[in-house]
């Protein structure tokens, strides 16, 4: 049954994850990965909030497949990342490059901390 709620997270991530990649891709004029750089730092968000939720006992093993490994999972993209950063660098644009993957890293990070912080103070 755990794998269903896996499947279920992530037919509303993959999805999700493509539709604003695009619509923040479009709004913007430059090279630059925003789309997937939007999309990872938003599933950050919420995985910090759903772990700092689980680990305060406000969540269930089952929301945290459902939303965590399913829909974040599918939300959330290192291959799109990898990818758009090494195209930005074999284009020539290595500051660029150099750009995604820290700020990346950074936002993420930043973004998982945000949200276990938030759920902290909802929760705890």
């Amino acid at each position: 049954m755990n794998w269903l709620l896996v499947v279920a997270g992530a037919v509303v991530g993959a999805p999700l994850r493509y539709l604003t990649d695009r619509a923040v891709q479009a709004r913007h004029d430059s090279p630059f990965p925003w789309g997937t750089f939007a999309v990872n730092a938003a599933a950050c968000l919420l995985l910090g909030v759903l772990t700092g939720a689980l680990l305060a006992g406000a969540s269930s093993s089952r929301l945290e497949l459902l939303l965590g490994t399913g829909l974040c999972g599918a939300l959330s993209t290192y291959s799109t990342f990898s990818y758009e950063t090494l195209r930005l660098a074999e284009r020539g644009r290595k500051i660029l490059a150099a750009a995604n993957v820290a700020a990346s890293v950074l936002v993420g990070l930043g973004a998982v901390h945000l949200g276990s912080q938030v759920a902290r103070q909802l929760f705890g």
